[in-house]
């Protein structure tokens, strides 16, 4: 008899092995035959080029973003880049963008109250704050 119960006591055990084995192995998935990747949405395409400078600019958490570019449509050179940097000494972090068409400018200075008309004359301005 007592022989029996140990039988029939290891049989239950490994049945009992068996069954909690095959449950894990699953992972829990009751979607069978279901695809996640056909419910998911498609991922956002990554920022390039202007908006993706115009973002980095953003982050820096300046009170005014403005946006220069030259009225002939070049990109701008040298002179130009020494002409802003002299006339909105304020700008914290400058950004070229656009194959250098345009320069994104970060600052916590309104240039309004600065060389902004003086700028204006020279560049195309765009004022992007709160954008």
């Amino acid at each position: 008899m007592p022989h029996k119960i140990r039988t029939a006591t290891l049989f239950i055990m490994v049945i009992l092995v068996a069954a909690i084995s095959l449950n894990s192995c699953g992972g829990g998935n009751t979607n069978s035959g279901a695809s996640s990747g056909a419910q998911s949405s498609p991922a956002p395409s990554p920022k390039s080029g202007f908006e993706a400078d115009l973002d980095y600019v953003r982050k820096g958490q300046y009170t005014y973003v403005w946006v220069f570019s030259r009225k002939d449509g070049k990109p701008l050179d040298k002179d130009d880049g020494a002409f802003l940097r002299t006339n909105a000494p304020q700008v914290v972090d400058w950004v070229t963008s656009d194959e250098g068409k345009k320069v994104i400018a970060g600052t916590n200075f309104d240039l309004a109250k600065g060389n902004l008309d003086l700028l204006k004359k020279r560049f195309n301005v765009e004022d992007y704050t709160g954008k």
